[in-house]
């Protein structure tokens, strides 16, 4: 949660660390506010009977949990663990790892700078969590598109140079590649030059998708296709969109188009 003092939603997934276990269950401290303290309490634990708790939870353990209920008087957090599917434990784990590397490149930004790292984090970190969601998601960004990433919502000049320089050093974007062969024909006098058009342009399309195209001849009427991108989802968007690109171009003079994917 940054440098805020803040409390759990109810329903909120979060991390926690386990700190004291006892016969009715484990006291556990929360990673992302502050260390508050929190309450796992033994028919939270799992959806079997609980004969000991020490075969589920153990000191120091970090646990994914559910927020049942939240005292901010008392100071009271309840927890659940049985309300956690594995698939939440997770998505929520990695997200929360991805955050604790943000802030640390953010203290590094910090150092760097000569700066004071709650102020950084006023200047830059709520700026990015508010443009992107997460900190490490606009980091991330910024590795993928540079600068401008930044500088578009108002940091600092100073700040986003280092900010991009430290973020390129520490975050490696995963990239997504699909292969396949293309094979294209056309019966039009023209139809090599048809045929290298539609290939261009599909090529074009994939810049302005995102997606870095690369078309090699195999020997007519064969051609391979690879497709780069940091999105698996797009990626399999834009090469739907570049067959039906060619398919169409080529059926207008009579040619056909198919696509195997290796």
């Amino acid at each position: 949660m940054g440098y805020e003092e803040d409390w759990p939603e109810v329903g909120e997934l979060v991390v926690a660390t386990v700190k004291n276990i006892v016969g009715y269950g484990a006291y556990v401290t929360l990673d992302e506010y502050g260390d508050k303290e929190g309450l796992l309490h033994i028919s939270e634990i799992s959806t079997r009977w609980v004969r000991n708790i020490r075969d589920h939870v153990r000191e120091k353990q970090k646990l994914v949990l559910r927020v049942l209920r939240v005292d901010r008087d008392r100071g009271h957090i309840d927890l659940s663990l049985k309300r956690v599917s594995k698939s939440e434990q997770r998505a929520k784990m990695e997200e929360f790892k991805k955050e604790r590397r943000a802030m640390s490149l953010l203290a590094r930004c910090a150092k760097l700078l000569n700066m004071n790292e709650e102020d950084l984090y006023e200047k830059a970190g709520i700026p990015i969590i508010d443009k992107y969601g997460s900190l490490y998601d606009g980091l991330e960004e910024a590795v993928k598109k540079g600068a401008k990433a930044l500088a578009k919502i108002g940091i600092p000049d100073e700040i986003v140079d280092t900010l991009v320089a430290v973020a390129k050093e520490r975050i490696k974007v995963r990239m997504f590649k699909l292969r396949g062969t293309i094979s294209a024909t056309c019966r039009d006098p023209k139809g090599v030059l048809i045929i290298r058009d539609a290939l261009m342009r599909a090529k074009k399309l994939g810049r302005k998708r995102r997606v870095n195209v690369e078309i090699y001849t195999l020997g007519a009427p064969r051609y391979r296709v690879e497709l780069t991108a940091d999105d698996h989802k797009r990626l399999e968007r834009v090469l739907k969109e570049i067959v039906s690109e060619i398919s169409s171009t080529l059926e207008k003079v009579g040619g056909s188009a198919s696509f195997t994917r290796e």
